[in-house]
C-alpha cells in the first residue's frame, strides 16, 4: 500500500495544506510545518524538501502539480538566496537534526539538537546559509555573533561550494 501524500497550495511565501492525518504524523514526526488556524504552514524551503522525498504534491494557483525544477524556479523569484537556503536544510534535515525558520531571531534557521523537538527545548544553532563565493564585512560577521550570542545559541555558518557540498564552522564568543 502506497503511502497518502499531502496535498498543498504554492502561495506566495508560504506552502499551505488541510490539517490532515498525513500533515498531523508529518509534523508529529519530523515537527514539519507550524499548524495555526486549521491549516499547516510550511516554508519553501521545507516544501521544496517535502515534495523532494515524495512526501508531498505542491499545485499551483492554476491547479497544476508542480515537478521539483519549477517549485525551485518559483522559489528562487520570491528569494534570491533561496537554492543556498535549500541546500542547507536539506543536508541538516538528512543529518537527522530539525529546522526551523529563524526570522524573528534575525537569521535563515534554528537548529535543534538530534534527539529535540521544538517546544521541548530551545534550539542549540542559530544557522546562516552562505555560498563559498559569499564575503562577508566584518560588520556583518559581528552582527550575526551578536544575533546568536543574544539569543543565547551558538553561531552555525553552513558554507555552500559549487558542488553543492556543505561545510559547517561553529563560531563563538570567547573572554580572555
Amino acid at each position: 500500500m502506497t503511502e497518502k501524500k499531502v496535498r498543498a497550495l504554492f502561495s506566495r511565501e508560504k506552502i499551505i495544506t488541510e490539517d490532515s492525518n498525513e500533515s498531523r504524523a508529518l509534523y508529529d514526526q519530523s515537527r514539519f510545518g507550524e499548524l495555526q488556524e486549521g491549516k499547516f504552514y510550511y516554508s519553501l524551503v521545507e516544501g521544496l524538501y517535502l515534495l523532494d522525498k515524495k512526501k508531498i504534491d505542491i499545485i499551483d494557483g492554476k491547479k497544476k502539480k508542480l515537478k521539483v525544477d519549477e517549485f525551485v524556479r518559483k522559489a528562487r523569484k520570491i528569494e534570491p538566496n533561496f537554492w543556498i537556503r535549500y541546500v542547507v536544510f536539506r543536508d541538516m534535515r538528512d543529518r537527522g537534526y530539525i529546522v526551523k525558520t529563524a526570522l524573528k531571531f534575525g537569521a535563515d534557521f534554528r537548529v535543534y539538537d538530534r534527539g529535540i523537538k521544538p517546544g521541548e527545548d530551545h534550539a542549540k544553532w542559530i544557522l546562516y546559509p552562505v555560498h563559498e563565493a559569499t564575503t562577508l564585512t566584518w560588520y556583518e560577521f559581528s552582527a550575526k555573533n551578536r544575533v546568536a550570542h543574544s539569543t543565547r545559541k551558538r553561531l552555525l555558518m553552513g558554507i555552500v561550494d559549487d558542488e553543492n557540498d556543505v561545510t559547517y564552522y561553529e563560531i563563538s564568543w570567547t573572554k580572555p
